[in-house]
This record gives C-alpha cells, sequence and structure tokens, in this order.
C-alpha cells in the first residue's frame, strides 16, 4: 500500500469528507498500523460541532485498534516488552504527555498535560503526518506512544466496544476513587463510558444501578449482563421514582458511590440526591462544556459528600484496561453492544450515534 483513505474534518459543523493520503514510512521510534477498526466516542461528535477548539483540518478517531504494518527503525517491543513484528494486533494510547509541565513534573497527572498531543483530536494535517487518526485505513504512531500487544483470544469487536470509555474509567476508578468491595453504586448514564463504569463496579465487588436510557439501551445493557439494576430515566422522565428505587435497594440511606457518566449538566444536581451522607460523587461525564446547570450547595453539605472529578486517561490506563480485558470478555458480553459501519460510510454512523440508536459505533477499515 502506498496510499490510505481517511476521514478529514476540515470545517466545523460541516460533514467529515474522505481524503488519501500518501503513506509514509514509519519514524525511528514509531510504527505503521493498518487501522481495522476506529471508534466513535461522544467527544467526536462534540469535535465535528466545533465545542473544543481544535486544530483543522485534521483527521478524526481517538480511538483505534489495528494490526502492525511497519515498524519504525528501533521499535521491537510493546509498552510490556512483548516482541512485535508486522501482522501482531495492537491498541494504542490516544495521547502522549511531554513529561515536562507542571501537570507532568510536580502534579504527577500527565492527564492534566499542558501539551498533550491526541490523535484524531489535536494533531493537525498541518503539522507533521496527516495520518494521525483512526478514522482512516492506515495511522502513523510517533515515538513516544504507547503501544499495547492484544492477548491471544480476544475479540477485537468486544475489545473496541470500551476503547476510550474503560481506560477513561480506569484513571477515574483507579486513580481518583476506587469502588470498595460491597458497596452499592449508582452510575447515571447508561452509553459507553456509563457501561464501562457498571462493568467496573460489578468487577470489584459492588451491586450496580444503572440509571439511564432510553430503555432500548438498558435493554441492551441488561442483556450484557452489565448492572445489576436498571432504571430507565430518559424516556419516563421520572427522575424521583429513580431516587426512590435507590432509597428503597439502600435502606434509606443513598448509594455509597454515584458516577456521573451521563454528559448532562443537569444530571449532576440530581446525581447529588442519589449519594448516602458521608458518599462520594464522581463526575467523569462532563468531559466537553455543555453549559451551567441549577445547583444546590447545601446537598454538598449536608450529605457531606466527597466530590471528584476525572479527566481523560494515559497509556498506562489503557494498559490495565487491555490486561483487564480476558476478565471483562469473560463475564460481560461486550461484543454485543457494538455496531459496525464501513469506513465509507461514516456519515451513517454519525448519524446514528447522534440520534442514540447504537450503544457503540465503531469504523471498520
Amino acid at each position: 500500500m502506498t496510499t490510505s483513505r481517511a476521514i478529514v474534518l476540515q470545517e466545523y459543523n460541516s460533514p467529515p469528507v474522505i481524503a488519501e493520503f500518501d503513506l509514509a514510512a514509519p519514524a525511528p521510534g514509531g510504527m505503521t498500523v493498518a487501522c481495522r477498526y476506529g471508534g466513535i466516542c461522544g467527544t467526536d461528535l462534540h469535535l465535528i460541532s466545533g465545542h473544543l477548539d481544535v486544530p483543522i483540518p485534521l483527521v478524526l478517531g481517538h480511538e483505534g485498534l489495528g494490526t502492525v504494518h511497519e515498524l519504525g527503525e528501533g521499535t521491537t517491543h510493546d509498552v510490556n516488552g512483548r516482541p512485535l513484528a508486522p501482522g501482531d494486533t495492537v491498541m494504542w494510547a490516544s495521547s502522549i504527555a511531554c513529561g515536562r509541565c507542571h501537570a507532568c513534573q510536580e502534579l504527577r497527572e500527565p492527564t492534566l498535560c499542558e501539551n498533550r498531543r491526541t490523535y484524531g483530536v489535536n494533531r493537525s494535517m498541518t503539522a507533521g503526518s496527516p495520518l494521525a487518526g483512526s478514522w482512516a485505513e492506515f495511522i502513523r504512531l510517533a515515538p513516544g506512544t504507547t503501544v499495547i500487544k492484544l492477548p491471544e483470544g480476544i475479540d477485537p469487536v468486544a475489545a473496541m466496544s470500551l476503547a476510550c470509555a474503560g481506560p477513561t474509567m480506569i484513571h477515574a476508578l483507579w486513580e481518583r476513587r476506587p469502588v470498595r468491595l460491597g458497596e452499592t453504586v449508582v452510575v447515571q448514564g447508561s452509553g459507553p463510558v456509563g457501561l464501562a463504569a457498571a462493568c467496573f463496579a460489578q468487577l470489584a465487588g459492588a451491586h450496580v444501578i444503572m440509571v439511564g436510557g432510553p430503555r432500548a439501551r438498558l435493554a441492551l445493557a441488561r442483556t450484557a449482563g452489565i448492572a445489576d439494576q436498571h432504571i430507565d430515566v430518559v424516556d419516563s422522565g421520572d427522575m424521583e421514582a429513580a431516587r426512590k428505587v435507590v432509597l428503597e435497594t439502600t435502606g434509606g440511606r443513598g448509594a455509597d458511590l454515584v458516577i456521573e457518566c451521563a454528559g448532562v449538566p443537569e444530571a449532576v444536581e440530581q446525581g447529588t440526591r442519589l449519594v448516602r451522607r458521608s458518599g462520594s460523587y464522581l463526575v467523569v461525564g462532563q468531559y466537553t462544556d455543555s453549559g451551567n446547570t441549577w445547583f444546590n450547595p447545601h446537598q454538598i453539605v449536608y450529605r457531606q459528600l466527597e466530590v471528584i472529578g476525572s479527566w481523560a486517561f494515559t497509556g498506562a490506563h489503557l494498559n490495565q484496561y487491555v490486561r483487564m480485558l480476558p476478565a471483562l470478555t469473560e463475564r460481560f458480553d461486550l461484543a454485543s453492544v457494538v455496531t459496525t459501519f464501513p469506513l465509507a460510510d461514516v456519515h451513517d454512523a454519525l448519524e446514528h450515534v447522534a440520534a442514540g440508536a447504537v450503544m457503540k459505533a465503531v469504523l471498520a477499515a
């Protein structure tokens, strides 16, 4: 192959276009990967709508899985020391932190890196290789990218189900507020981030109540074995009924931990009323600025809440996600939540995602 098709965002609020680029050799320390799958994340819809200040034009796609096409000079192993060769199936971290800024050096929080470079988000086509997103036939991975060889026997489609949501929640539940054995956990939201939160909480030994919708999404989660109870608040519009179920389940106290994965500002105020006194409220879903919401700070004081935010993930969190895939796929039917679309049908896929008609859309190159 000497060229690669890719999906390019040329203008905000305009449909992405298919373009073709020359396929250059990988840089020393990097590699070229043939993209088998590129996931569509809610963040991608925000990028297209101009809700994040990113450089355009750019090739979209920050979630990916593919096979090694060509290794750059000096590239021999994945991040875990396993030998790499053309044809190996790999996943890669979406971002590279600089390692030099205040967040990296002093805070030891590379997700907050001031100079973080993210595939499919802020790697403009005019600065380096244009093939820097996973919505393409090939991606050119730069030196310093965390690349992980997929374990034998793992279905790539299942791996893509939580490709971004999984490591995002590992960062949230490992670094920010872990789930404790025997806790009751409420997950607000039934999209991929909510599914990831529920899966990890169940594996940690919690009783999980998913509050979300529409009903079709909750039914899909139930069939896949994700969450112990499912409460619809989208089709029903009855948040008070959901609160009553949570209180009944917890003996009138409320949940030990509530995880916001909905991305809806109003959900934050609602979530504080689902937490028991001296409980924890973990906010993950507000990744883009969707606006302000009415909020009663008395609930934080009266309930003596621990309110925590969590932002993005690093290569270490993706590595942990890949390590957990055998346990995740053994317990949950993750492949069943994925709908694949050919790369050329990107517009159809985006429409399905925007309408909530699919749980997780993935482009197949």
